[in-house]
């Protein structure tokens, strides 16, 4: 009996450790978002210091070393020295039985090795140590890290993050540091919408008055566009540079970023037709628009220099971004002035099409065959399915009732559903008692946990699930005209995306608020702004 009472209290030691255990590794992934496939706790620690060393397996690990030791460099108190040798403070490998994105995290008393299939890989590994480094224990040697085996790699391939600079111009800078809040985040993708009815953003040099004339708009309506008869008065514009656009992909590029670039089509072209007129299907001069919605006027399908004129602004784009995508549009596309014109109605005719939804089609499908050409796919908004759309393109779905219909026609898709993916829409269910803003609509509200909820494989079929090829946040920018309002549209959202596009397996939402504490503070470190309303328990008040 004494035995028997013996044994048990060994066996519930033994529980007692494995839950402490538990708890440990439990306590580890916490810290991360999004977060890792797999933690698991290790016994010790290690401290990193102002004197640590990052020791580097191979060239191509340099520059991902460099930019951890710049990020970590306030909280260790000094920038790590980076060293072509086998072991450091932290040790940073490639291993090919990885794959492209996959990485491993371990951190033991005797140092920390990130092991990863690529660079890119490696870099990710990094964002997460980034993370532990800042809610690590500062002691007066370094800042002490538990001991933990990550394993670690993303559910889909493209984690994208959009910015509109059509309808509000975004500096350099100011777009540099956007990418550097979608890396932080481990997204890999930058789509940069440049093209709009409110201006035109990107230097062609064969057409200079698209920057000339369509840069700039006279003025902006304020207040709600649906109802509002007052204009600020001030000019609005601005534009980016061959040079600036090269500098800022290539700026992408080192933190394992692709730079997507958007010229809507044929629809939101109002500033290009304010540029030059004859591209329209009226024969009257246009202004760049100064409110938001959408403009019945478009290009005009039924001319032959409008394809002209596409093919060459698109051959400057893609000598500008290496980017296997390149997005045209294809949405918010009104069929009126079309209907009108003697030209789109010639067009119909002559090509044997059905009705104005398949003259879109037959744009579409024009400008998909001269982007072949130059070994780039398209990718449209899921408006390019009206009329038919080869199996080439990609769909990038934003109207999630669409969801059934574009995944079965057997195309790729990337979901950026508006009720979860859409960053300017309201982030709490009071809207009027903060600073908000305006939006087109009140009823349009996107909670942090509604973010969270995204499901890139919701009602699909197991089978279908390798249509969708990614997960992406948008921010558009009609009320949004300053990078501080910005941030706080973006933040914390965008950190709910990521970990839909990126964990693997269950997802719960009271471990991800848990994360949410330490990712506010690590925000907090890196001088980002940030709406607080989830963090304040504000966000889903009535």
């Amino acid at each position: 009996m004494q035995e028997a009472k013996i044994m048990r209290r060994v066996f519930l030691s033994i529980v007692a450790l494995v839950a402490v255990f538990a708890v440990s590794a439990q306590r580890a992934h916490t810290v991360i978002v999004p977060r890792p496939m797999e933690v698991t706790a290790v016994k010790g620690a290690y401290t990193l210091g102002a004197k640590s060393v990052i020791a580097v397996a191979d060239d191509s690990l340099v520059r991902p070393a460099e930019l951890f030791a710049s990020y970590v460099a306030r909280d260790l108190g000094a920038v790590l020295d980076v060293e072509q040798q086998k072991k450091g403070a932290i040790t940073l490998s490639l291993d090919s039985a990885l794959g492209k994105e996959e990485y491993t995290l371990d951190i033991t008393s005797k140092g920390v090795t990130v092991v990863g299939g690529t660079p890119q890989a490696v870099f990710y590994g990094l964002q997460s140590l980034r993370q532990m480094v800042a809610a690590g224990e500062v002691t007066k040697k370094g800042v002490k890290l538990e001991g933990v085996a990550i394993k670690d790699k993303p559910l889909v391939g493209h984690r994208g993050a959009m910015l509109d600079v059509g309808r509000h111009f975004f500096t350099v800078a100011e777009v540099k540091r956007f990418i550097d809040i979608a890396a932080m985040h481990k997204m890999n993708i930058f789509h940069w919408h440049l093209t709009e009815d409110q201006g035109w953003r990107i230097e062609i040099k064969k057409y200079p008055n698209l920057t000339k004339i369509g840069s700039m708009r006279k003025q902006t309506v304020v207040g709600r566009n649906s109802i509002s008869k007052t204009f600020d008065g001030t000019p609005h514009g601005g534009y980016y540079t061959q040079k600036e656009i090269r500098e800022i992909v290539a700026y992408a590029a080192e933190r394992y970023i692709e730079v997507v670039p958007e010229i809507d089509m044929p629809g939101h072209m109002v500033a290009a037709l304010a540029s030059y007129p004859e591209l329209g299907c009226r024969n009257e001069k246009f202004e760049v628009r100064t409110r938001w919605g959408i403009s019945k006027d478009v290009l005009c399908v039924g001319k032959e220099s409008t394809f002209d004129f596409i093919e060459g602004v698109l051959e400057e784009v893609v000598s500008l971004f290496p980017s296997k995508y390149i997005h045209i549009g294809g949405d918010e596309c009104p069929r009126v002035r079309w209907k009108e014109c003697p030209h789109c109605q010639q067009r119909i005719q002559q090509e044997g099409l059905k009705d104005e939804n398949e003259l879109q089609s037959y744009f579409m499908h024009r400008v998909e065959k001269f982007l072949a050409k130059h070994n780039r796919r398209i990718v449209g908004w899921d408006e390019i399915i009206y009329g038919g759309i080869n199996k080439s393109a990609t769909i990038m779905l934003w109207n999630d009732k669409n969801r059934s219909k574009v995944v079965s026609l057997g195309n790729d898709v990337i979901l950026t559903p508006k009720y979860f993916c859409y960053m300017d829409y309201y982030q709490t269910k009071r809207p009027f008692c903060n600073k908000e803003g305006l939006l087109f609509r009140d009823n349009r509200i996107l909670t942090l946990r509604k973010a969270y909820s995204l499901n890139p494989y919701e009602g699909l079929q197991p089978s279908e699930y390798g249509r969708i090829k990614g997960v992406q946040a948008n921010l558009w920018t009609e009320y949004v005209a300053d990078f501080n309002r910005l941030q706080i549209k973006l933040l914390p959202r965008l950190a709910a995306t990521a970990e839909a596009g990126w964990t693997i397996g269950k997802k719960d939402f009271d471990d991800f608020a848990h994360r949410m504490e330490h990712l506010r503070r690590f925000y907090d470190k890196e001088g980002l702004l940030y709406a607080t309303y989830f963090f304040d328990g504000v966000d889903e008040v009535e």
